[in-house]
């Protein structure tokens, strides 16, 4: 029977006397559970690697490694400090449970004013404490430190790309906290250019149909549907039911929203200007100071048979058309309709004090007890009117 005597790879201490036998997967199996390592390959004395049993000799002194490259204890600086006393260049890091192998001058001299620079610049000078095999703890992500410390060898940042460094989004963000933890204030510049570029561009693409039903069919019917300041610009989202969703501010520019129901829907300052609200169903709608210009409303019902008024104050309908709408107490004071086709229009009980009116055809108009006050009527079109308009209307 064989025995020899195992250490880890570059310590000259804590050494294992075992007994050989079986295959070298045996031997390296029982250096794991003798020595606490993951042991994958030994190497004699001399850095000689064993992949052979039968080259190993009796009293044999072994070197048991965890993957990284032969250690001579006898060069190695942590080994010399145990062997001798001695303040050597060479230092073992364990950093969250791995092992880092480095020059005390890598850690000191790029950025001498560093936390690792103080910590390993003087001997002992922070008390750092040491694992079993003589390896400096520190506790922190051994996957964010690793760009650190190769940062520090040559003044590269390299990331490996399966790195996740901020949720599942951003590149860098988790090295950069580690830079900063260690005042690697170089690195920390180098970071914050890498995260800047790395960001996304913005998507200002305009939201489809299908997206937007996809968004319909998962909300619950009585939740409100929150859309203010979307993208919708020349979407088709005629035919869909549309109540009570909140599109203030919203770009509904050059939409069809042909034969919608927009009933108690809040466009409050959307852009509906070039789109198409053929029959739609605007009941109670909010649209004030919403910007409709050059819209095509024809047919449209605003009229909410339980008194809810549409409200459409300050907004700008210049040119639009409104034919054949039934608007019975719609609110339009201070809209700008200048050029707007209303004929056949039921206006009854409609406020359109200060609206402008300028150019407008109002032909077949019902505008019993609407509000005109203050208007703008210049070049207005008002033949085959259904009802007298009486001056008190339009005077102040």
């Amino acid at each position: 029977m064989r025995r020899v005597t195992l250490f880890v790879n570059g310590s000259a201490r804590n050494g294992k006397v075992v007994a050989v036998y079986g295959t070298l997967s045996d031997l390296l199996s029982v250096a794991s559970s003798k020595l606490g390592i993951k042991a994958t390959s030994v190497y004699n004395g001399k850095g000689g690697l064993i992949d052979d049993i039968a080259l190993i000799r009796d009293d044999d002194v072994l070197f048991v490694c965890e993957g990284e490259p032969f250690i001579d204890p006898q060069t190695d600086g942590r080994a010399q400090e145990e062997l001798t006393g001695a303040h050597t260049d060479w230092l073992t890091l364990n950093v969250g449970g791995r092992y880092f192998t480095t020059t005390r001058s890598t850690l000191v001299n790029k950025e001498p004013d560093s936390m690792l620079a103080h910590m390993f610049k003087d001997k002992d000078a922070w008390g750092n404490k040491q694992d079993p095999r003589g390896a400096f703890l520190i506790d922190r992500s051994p996957e964010y430190f690793e760009p650190i410390l190769n940062y520090l060898r040559h003044g590269q940042l390299i990331v490996n790309d399966g790195i996740n460094l901020l949720g599942s989004s951003a590149c860098f963000v988790g090295v950069l906290e580690e830079a900063r933890f260690f005042g690697i204030d170089s690195l920390i510049e180098h970071l914050e250019v890498a995260i800047k570029n790395s960001q996304p561009a913005e998507d200002h693409s305009p939201i489809s149909r299908k997206e937007f039903v996809r968004f319909l069919l998962a909300t619950p019917t009585k939740s409100e549907l929150r859309c203010q300041g979307l993208n919708f610009s020349g979407a088709d989202l005629s035919r869909l039911d549309l109540r009570y969703i909140n599109f203030k501010m919203a770009n509904l520019s050059r939409c069809n929203l042909a034969h919608a129901n927009l009933c108690c829907a809040n466009l409050e300052r959307a852009d509906l200007s070039g789109s198409v609200l053929d029959c739609a169903n605007l009941q109670g709608v909010k649209m004030l100071c919403s910007n409709a210009e050059g819209a095509s409303l024809k047919g449209c019902n605003f009229e909410d048979p339980s008194g809810l008024k549409a409200n459409l104050e300050g907004a700008n309908l210049k040119g639009v058309d409104m034919e054949g709408s039934q608007m019975t107490g719609i609110n339009l004071r201070v809209a700008t309709l200048k050029n707007a086709k209303l004929k056949n229009c039921n206006l009854r009980g409609a406020t359109l004090a200060g609206t402008d009116l300028e150019n407008c055809d109002l032909s077949g108009c019902d505008l019993q007890e609407a509000n005109l006050r203050g208007s703008n009527v210049k070049g207005a079109i008002f033949e085959e009117m259904l009802t007298p308009l009486h001056m008190s209307q339009s005077v102040r």
